[in-house]
């Protein structure tokens, strides 16, 4: 009875699989793991994942979007990486900050215990007090469900952050090596992620730097199970057996990531290797796996490929150097224009090219951007900081209200239509956020009062909050499918002047919906225009592929003169609540 019973705890045990990268970055780590963790869900496992950052940052909240891609949000109000946003958007689940652990956080708790004694006079070092925190910090997130049950996940998948060898991972890569060995072989899968590059004169696959790669791997004693290959070309039999050999990995594991039509086959690229069931081997859990089940999944990437019509959306924005930038606003756009039966085409308009001094300094540039938002169905301004290239998007925003053009603007953009309104329809002139000017006498965008002005790292309005609809008529409101209310994630530390209120929606501008105080504007509607809508909060990170997020639909709907076919979103959509 008792090795029944420890048998039984073993198996409802978390078990966990670990995703590590080699060669160089940017292969896809995030992708594989939300793959991975799509094709264990599909197979009835229920699935977490953490993401392990190893920068000193507390977290992504100060990075800038050149340095690192956008900062997801999420619910608890978390600023992290933007993996994390593939996560929700792949698995549908709902992590918190706590599911992103960065080398800040770890050396922040650990320093916190030293003050206070809790290491009991000892010489606090990396090893055993670091990587013990890391491994406790790993297990307590993956005991917590993220899918709305109440019992932990089955399994819990780890994305580690870089390439094997980076100097700030290394106390990371010992903690996982510790947790490993602790947990046992039947409970730790290791997959490597690396790259199999041709050269362009041999024109052959070469498989020495993922040699090396894992033989780097194998020497701070983690030995991967399955290694994915990144590829942009399907890799032939003789390089699979030349890895098996080199990598000590058995042939069946060995899996071919090469480049595809679009990143939603990379389950499908999964699953007809079988990846499924070496993992579940690995991790003794045929007992509790299926066979996966992924007829939607093979449906919606494979609906996108033979779509033939599209849409052109112009996104003007201040980080289009990185579109990674925008990331979730691009699978917002995504998810709502194959809702549409259309693939999204997006014009990458620089902001700072519409201004009227670029015509000066850059006439090409600016006669480009001018040209691209012309010959685009609508226009998408979406948030950011700073003054740069504010000029360009309040013409934008006028050039959208004037030529009745769908518009969509997302937290900055709700505030840039506010002062284009203020200056070119109410006459003031000076109209302006004091983000830009501080000495404005018509500051239509303010500062929060609770916000902190001394400190940037987690101060501004963070996480899900309520949005009541103060006209239920509107066509916001219409959208969500008419319910009192939606809950959508905010990040911002400005916000629109109720003062100016009064003025602004005798012009035009109607604020359709506020927070539960009434004094806090968080979505706008332009009177007379198809389709000119601002919100203050970020609908892009509730956006899910078969949930689109609403008011990404209806700008998609408004763009292809269909808004009034409002039947085409689904209502509870993204964001919506009862």
């Amino acid at each position: 009875m008792a090795a029944a019973a420890a048998e039984e705890e073993g198996r409802l045990a978390t078990k966990y699989v670990l995703i590590t990268g080699g060669v160089v970055s940017g292969l896809g780590k995030g992708v594989t793991a939300s793959s991975v963790g799509v094709v264990l869900k599909s197979c009835g496992l229920r699935v977490t994942c953490i993401k392990i950052d190893p920068y000193l940052n507390t977290d992504a909240g100060t990075m800038s979007p050149f340095e690192h891609g956008e900062v997801f949000v999420l619910d608890d109000g978390g600023e992290v990486d933007l993996d994390l946003g593939n996560y929700e958007r792949f698995l549908d689940v709902t992590l918190t900050r706590e599911n992103n652990i960065t080398t800040g956080k770890i050396y922040q708790s650990v320093i916190e215990k030293e003050r206070k004694g809790d290491y009991l006079g000892k010489t606090v070092q990396v090893v055993p007090h670091v990587t013990d925190e890391i491994k406790n910090w790993i297990q307590s997130v993956s005991s917590v469900p993220v899918d709305g049950q109440t019992r932990p996940a089955d399994v819990c998948v780890i994305e580690l952050g870089g390439t094997v060898g980076d100097i700030e991972s290394m106390p990371f890569i010992e903690a996982l090596r510790q947790l490993s060995f602790s947990l046992g072989k039947d409970n730790f899968c290791l997959i490597h992620v690396s790259l199999v590059p041709v050269l362009g004169v041999v024109g052959e696959q070469k498989t020495k730097p993922t040699q090396h790669s894992v033989r780097e791997l194998r020497a701070l004693g983690l030995t991967p199970d399955l290694l994915a290959c990144r590829s942009a070309q399907p890799l032939i039999g003789s390089v699979k057996e030349k890895l098996s050999q080199f990598c000590h990995v058995p042939v069946e594991n060995i899996l071919d990531i090469h480049d595809v039509p679009n990143i939603w086959h990379v389950p499908l690229i999964l699953r007809n290797q079988k990846a499924h069931e070496a993992i579940i081997k690995q991790l003794n859990l045929a007992r509790s796996a299926g066979p996966p089940v992924l007829r939607d999944w093979t449906q919606m990437a494979e609906s996108y490929d033979n779509l033939s019509n599209s849409v052109k959306i112009a996104l003007v924005g201040k980080y289009n150097n990185l579109t990674d930038s925008y990331l979730s606003v691009v699978k917002a756009l995504l998810h709502s224009s194959v809702a549409c039966s259309l693939k999204p085409s997006i014009q990458w308009v620089a902001a700072s090219d519409l201004e009227d001094a670029a015509a000066t300094s850059a006439p090409d540039a600016h006669a480009k951007a001018w040209e691209t938002l012309k010959d685009s169905s609508c226009i998408l301004i979406p948030g950011g900081f700073g003054d740069r290239g504010i000029s360009g998007m309040i013409l934008a925003a006028k050039y959208a209200r004037e030529n009745k053009v769908p518009y969509l603007g997302i937290c900055l953009g709700m505030q840039i239509s506010v002062i284009e309104m203020s200056r070119h329809v109410l006459g003031l002139g000076d109209a302006d956020s004091e983000e830009f000017n501080t000495d404005t006498p018509d500051r239509v965008v303010m500062y929060m009062p609770e916000v902190s002005k001394t400190h940037m790292g987690n101060t501004m309005r963070l996480g899900c909050r309520r949005t009541f609809f103060h006209k239920p008529d509107s066509l916001t409101s219409k959208m969500y499918g008419s319910p009192p209310h939606v809950d959508e994630r905010h990040r911002h530390r400005y916000e629109v002047n109720p003062s100016f209120v009064p003025m602004l929606e005798k012009a035009g501008l109607q604020f359709v919906g506020c927070d539960e105080s009434g004094n806090r504007m968080e979505i706008v509607e332009l009177q007379d225009h198809p389709f000119y809508i601002g919100v203050q909060y970020h609908p892009e990170f509730k956006s899910r592929p078969r949930r689109p997020s609403p008011p990404f639909t209806g700008l998609i709907l408004a763009a292809t003169e269909h808004i009034r076919t409002l039947a085409n979103i689904s209502n509870g959509g993204a964001g919506a609540s009862e």
